[in-house]
This record gives structure tokens, sequence and C-alpha cells, in this order.
């Protein structure tokens, strides 16, 4: 059972952080000496990545059971399991795609439902957990902000349309909030990945190209105080730079090419195939 952690320490909260990156940047905040706040919706998870950062780095920690999905009533519940402590960072990380194969969005599955729950999950959460934690960095002058955006929040991506746009908007904001608040000891950065390996990219091997998410929150977390608005990792920043380069008329055939639906589907059935055999 995890221990919370105390009250009059600077902790960090997480949202999401019990898979892919949110989990990588609780268990790499912990391992640079931090007790570590995690947020997500399935309580055994919770407790599983608690337990393992309790014994890999000896720090203490809370978990809040919410599912950001379901709208604003749950954030009474996370106000209240935060009340006592002095949060120092603030990773607003959990996120969701609305479907799992690239369509159009007018053949979303259940858009209805969806759209409703990839609003709360994607924008939502970042704004009500914004405003549930920087009145206490103000306060003291002193806070960073750390938002998970990603490189679809770049440019329109036609076929995942929906969560390119709420990308943006993680985006926007974060920047707008940090030109707000930067003179009032607040940073907050935009976090802007590409390819990292987890269950949302169907844990593609990695590589030069794809990152792991301890690797890429490591590097990430090395950019704070440097940008507020980052790729996370130096292959991401290349890989970003290089992508902006091609015009409209070059990148969207090729984004739409039948090779690039093709790869999508082969690396879709090598992680259907591993979870059956595990």
């Amino acid at each position: 059972m995890c221990c919370p952690a105390s009250g009059g320490a600077i902790s960090p909260v997480v949202t999401g952080a019990t898979d892919g990156i949110g989990k990588a940047y609780a268990r790499e905040l912990a391992k640079r000496g931090l007790d570590v706040v995690l947020i997500s919706r399935t309580l055994e998870k919770l407790k599983k990545v608690a337990a393992e950062i309790e014994k890999e780095f000896g720090r203490k920690t809370r978990v809040i059971q919410v599912d950001f999905t379901n709208g604003s009533h749950i954030y009474q519940k996370i106000k209240e399991e935060l009340e006592d402590l002095e949060i120092g960072i603030l990773v607003n990380n959990v996120g969701m795609n609305i479907n799992q194969d690239p369509c159009k969005y007018m053949n979303i599955p259940n858009r209805d439902q969806m759209l409703d729950k990839i609003i709360n999950c994607n924008i939502m959460s970042v704004l009500w957990m914004t405003q549930i934690i920087l009145p206490q960095m103000l306060q003291r002058k002193k806070g960073l902000i750390i938002n998970l955006s990603s490189e679809v929040g770049n440019r329109p991506y036609p076929m995942s349309l929906v969560y390119s746009s709420t990308k943006v908007f993680v985006d926007f904001f974060s920047r707008g909030l940090h030109v707000e608040y930067k003179s009032k000891g607040i940073t907050v950065q935009s976090v802007m990945p590409l390819l990292v390996s987890t269950d949302m990219t169907y844990k593609m091997k990695t590589n030069i190209f794809v990152k792991s998410p301890d690797d890429f929150a490591c590097e990430a977390l090395n950019t704070v105080g440097y940008t507020s608005r980052t790729s996370g990792c130096l292959s991401h920043s290349l890989q970003s730079y290089a992508i902006d380069l091609f015009p409209d008329s070059i990148f969207y055939p090729l984004l739409l090419s039948k090779s690039i639906l093709k790869r999508f589907e082969n690396v879709k059935e090598d992680y259907s195939k591993t979870k059956k055999e595990k």
C-alpha cells in the first residue's frame, strides 16, 4: 500500500500517470528526489506504479483515482485530495485519441459520446488542473506547469483531426499562460513529442526516431528552464524541423499515402499479436 506524500513538501502532480509518458514523468521526477502525486483512472494500476516508485526510488506517493473523461464534477475530489500539499510541479499529461484507426471526421465511431470524452480528457483536464494548482504557485511566486501537447498540434492532421485539434489547444493555452505568468515566477512548458513507444502508438519498436517513454521523459525534463516550447528531445526536434520544411502540397499526399497507412496497419497488427501472446 502506498503511503501519502507528506504535507508541507513540494510535490509534483502527474495526470495519466499509470502508463506511457505520464508514468515515465512520474518515475523520472521520483528519481530526481521528489515525492509524487499520481492521478489516473484505474486504482489497481495506480497502486502498482506507486509501489514501484516507492520501492525503486524511496519516494513517497499519493494516488487519486478519477476518470478524466467524466466531466467537471471530478475536480472537487482532486481539489480536496490536494489541499494539504504544496504542489511545485504540475504535469498535465492525461490524453486520449478519439478513434483507434485513422478515419474522416464523420466516420468516427460513437462520435457524439467520444467528442465529449476527448474534450473532457484532453482539454478540460488542462484547464481544471491549472485552475486548481496555479493559485498556490502564484502565492509562492514559483511553479512549473508541463503540458503535453504533440507534434500533430503543429498543423492539421487529417484522419486524426479531433485529436490533432485538441493538441493545438494545449499548445496555444500553454504558450499564452507562460506569457501571462512568467513575471510571477511561473514557467509553463508546452511539450510536443513525435513518436514515443506507448500503447497509443501500439508500442512501436524504439529506434533513432521512436523514443522509449523513460528516455523521452528524462530528456524532456532536462529542457525545463531552457525553453517553454519543445519537442522534448533532440531526435524529435530534428524530425519536427524536417517536417516543417514540407509544404502542405507535399506533406498531405505523403501522410495519406497507401504506404503510410499500410505501415500503420502492420504496426497495429504486431501490437495485437504481442498482447495476445501475453
